[in-house]
């Protein structure tokens, strides 16, 4: 088995380099909607190789975009020409065999003088856990190259060696406002997860310094607020899903069980004072960060359908609605409600059918 996920590196390219990088990302997205728009209308696929571009952009990057284009072209016929895209967020591709990389620098083939020259340009490739580079030393694919506001980052594919982990012992996690995840192993063993409160007051200092930079209408200030929140919520994110996946590791877990969250925020019942929070809480890139870290330690995934998980009861299945924070039924059962519901989760029907006995 193998995952493939996506290593983002910021890239510190010279003025010059950035120059050429911005000039190349545009002229690579031209091409790709030049070659599209042959293509629809000869209603064939091209047989155009670099040679025949004009583009000033070196042979492999040429390349790259001819298949690229083939691809779209595909999508459009299949489509039966009903919808012809239109890239137009500039970018530039180089496959796995065109570049390279040291603990400082990526390689890269880019256009100087004329030539294509291959050229290292300066990248924070090394987090202080080492984990980029960790991550970089097993199958590279394509290496994606864009501007994100006034960052050159870099998107390099990876494809990882995984081994999924043998056994019936299941854990079920429950997501939730006040507090981000709870997880209860098969034998009861539980842990709460994140701070909900703490991310609620977070929000609240961003939304109270917005306001103040509104009146004074500082809208680039508005927007770098903005991209810092966002940095902490992600930061966040990223801090609970690995969390959650030690613990399973630990319990020697293997397959966790999570809610599917599609149409959350329409189907979820909450309080008014918590009704912002739930639009503005990031519960499905919590998930998929939760997946693929189990995914990198062998430990399945499976969705299951989120109805009622939080009112039956674990003990005699009746359904009651938790009072605050605490659930009580006829039957004498009380928990906290959040561990009800990752008790319940545990059992619940899986969305594709295709699970693993509890």
């Amino acid at each position: 088995m193998s995952l493939t996920i996506t290593v983002k590196i910021k890239l510190l390219p010279t003025k010059e380099q950035a120059s050429i990088l911005k000039n190349m990302s545009r002229l690579y997205v031209d091409t790709i909607n030049a070659l599209v728009s042959e293509m629809v209308a000869e209603k064939k696929s091209t047989k155009k190789s670099s040679k025949d571009i004009s583009a000033d952009l070196p042979s492999a990057i040429k390349n790259q975009a001819i298949k690229d284009a083939k691809s779209v072209f595909k999508k459009v016929k299949k489509n039966k020409f009903k919808v012809v895209p239109v890239l137009k967020k500039p970018v530039c591709i180089w496959n796995n065999q065109n570049y390279s990389f040291d603990l400082t620098h990526i390689s890269m083939p880019i256009m100087m003088d004329g030539k294509s020259t291959k050229t290292p340009i300066r990248a924070l490739l090394v987090d202080k856990d080492n984990r980029n580079f960790d991550l970089l030393k097993h199958k590279l694919g394509t290496l994606r190259v864009t501007k994100k506001a006034n960052k050159w980052i870099a998107q390099i594919a990876v494809t990882i060696p995984t081994s999924e982990k043998t056994g019936t012992r299941i854990m079920g996690v429950d997501l939730g406002l006040k507090v981000p995840a709870v997880a209860v192993t098969d034998d009861g063993t539980a842990r709460f997860f994140g701070n909900g409160r703490q991310n609620k007051c977070v929000r609240r200092m961003y939304n109270s310094k917005r306001k103040k930079l509104g009146k004074l209408k500082k809208l680039n200030a508005i927007r770098n607020l903005d991209d810092k929140e966002q940095l902490y919520m992600k930061g966040q994110d990223h801090k609970v899903s690995r969390a959650v996946v030690n613990f399973a590791k630990e319990n020697n877990i293997s397959v966790i069980r999570l809610e599917q969250l599609t149409n959350i925020r329409q189907t979820a019942r909450t309080s008014r004072k918590n009704e912002k929070n739930l639009h503005n809480w990031s519960f499905y890139r919590l998930s998929q960060f939760m997946e693929y870290k189990a995914n990198l330690a062998g430990i399945k995934v499976e969705f299951v359908n989120p109805a009622y998980t939080g009112q039956t009861c674990p003990k005699c299945s009746e359904k009651n609605k938790a009072q605050d924070r605490k659930y009580k039924c006829k039957c004498g059962f009380e928990k906290h409600r959040d561990l009800v519901g990752a008790m319940n989760i545990r059992y619940a029907p899986v969305i594709d059918g295709n699970s693993q006995s509890a």
